[in-house]
């Protein structure tokens, strides 16, 4: 307590002061001087007792900070009376819970950076091996006709290469807030029909049939480019899973409280060991044949998160997958 070079000064006056009072006390008689010396010694008792007691509730908040200043979990803060101190306490516990906070987010997203990476770096291992495979095959492959062959195997490995770091920068650049999505009014029926655009062909050719319910007056605010490539990778898991001759449902529920499409397809629905994991990056079912490399619908998900929405996904109880997305109004 006397380290406080305050704490020295006021000693110093006091003792001045206090001798002082004496001196004067006995001056004018010797009970004014024993009155003096009783009065003195009581309420410099009573200071240094109160002042080494409010020192040390003050060492026991600097060791609790010092504590979260070293990651330590534990916090622990006596309440104290009303005052300043205990205004002092309330508002050292909120700084110290917060840093806390902080200290676990960043321990999370630390982790979650090293798992990111790790699985980057397997799902471009695969297609990397494939490619130097390749090339020791094409340099010593006389085949004009076997080359050829290989050099477009090469060309797409390398397509699917750029595909997948294109998913990737797309979905670090949402998961950073660095894009900024527009809201604009939107018609669901074009967003729908944008997004049908690039498997029309295919879908023609595999004789999947289209039956589609949304109205032309319903609207959705958003960004258009955004939700569109969210929708397609809905409607690609759709397509892949109906397979020929199978059928695809679009529906909208438009009221106002919400707008809702669902997708419906005819295939063979999810596994219910899947149903948790659907939305999760990088995962691709416990089906031994399962393709694709398990980015598209968390990146849907992402996109309709980031727009106020939300999408879930379950099996049909007459068969197939339903992928329902949800914008509150």
């Amino acid at each position: 307590m006397f380290r406080n070079r305050e704490i020295r000064q006021f000693a110093v006056l006091f003792f001045i002061i206090a001798v002082s009072a004496v001196s004067m006390g006995f001056a004018v008689s010797m009970t004014a001087g024993m009155l003096a010396v009783v009065y003195t010694v009581v309420f410099g008792v009573f200071f240094f007792v109160f002042t080494k007691a409010r020192y040390k509730k003050i060492a026991q908040i600097a060791d609790q900070i010092d504590l979260v200043l070293h990651n330590e979990n534990r916090l622990y803060i006596d309440e104290t009376d009303e005052g300043e101190l205990s205004i002092l306490q309330s508002e050292i516990r909120k700084m110290t819970l917060r840093i806390r906070e902080q200290n676990e987010a960043l321990r999370g997203e630390k982790t979650y950076l090293a798992d990111s990476l790790a699985d980057i770096a397997h799902q471009l291992r695969t297609p990397l091996t494939a490619v130097s495979l390749i090339l020791s095959l094409l340099e010593d492959n006389p085949d004009e006709n076997e080359r050829k062959k290989l050099v477009r195997e090469i060309k797409t490995l390398f397509i699917q290469m750029n595909w997948l770091l294109d998913f990737l920068l797309k979905i670090s650049r949402l998961d950073a807030d660095i894009v900024t999505l527009k809201n604009e009014s939107i018609r669901v029926r074009a967003l729908m029909d944008s997004a049908l655009q690039p498997f029309l062909i295919a879908m023609e050719i595999h004789g999947i049939v289209l039956k589609m319910d949304v109205p032309e007056t319903a609207n959705v605010n958003g960004d258009f480019g955004w939700l569109s490539e969210a929708v397609q990778n809905i409607l690609k898991n759709c397509i892949e899973s109906a397979g020929d001759q199978g059928h695809i449902e679009i529906t909208c529920i438009d009221n106002p409280l919400f707008l809702e499409l669902t997708i419906h397809d005819s295939g063979c629905g999810f596994d219910n060991d899947d149903l948790p994991n659907l939305f999760d990056r990088f995962y691709r079912g416990k089906k031994a044949n399962a393709s694709g490399y398990g980015i598209g619908l968390a990146l849907s998900k992402l996109v309709i998160t980031k727009h106020g929405g939300m999408i879930t996904a379950k099996n049909h109880f007459q068969g197939g997958a339903v992928f329902v997305i949800r914008f509150t109004k």
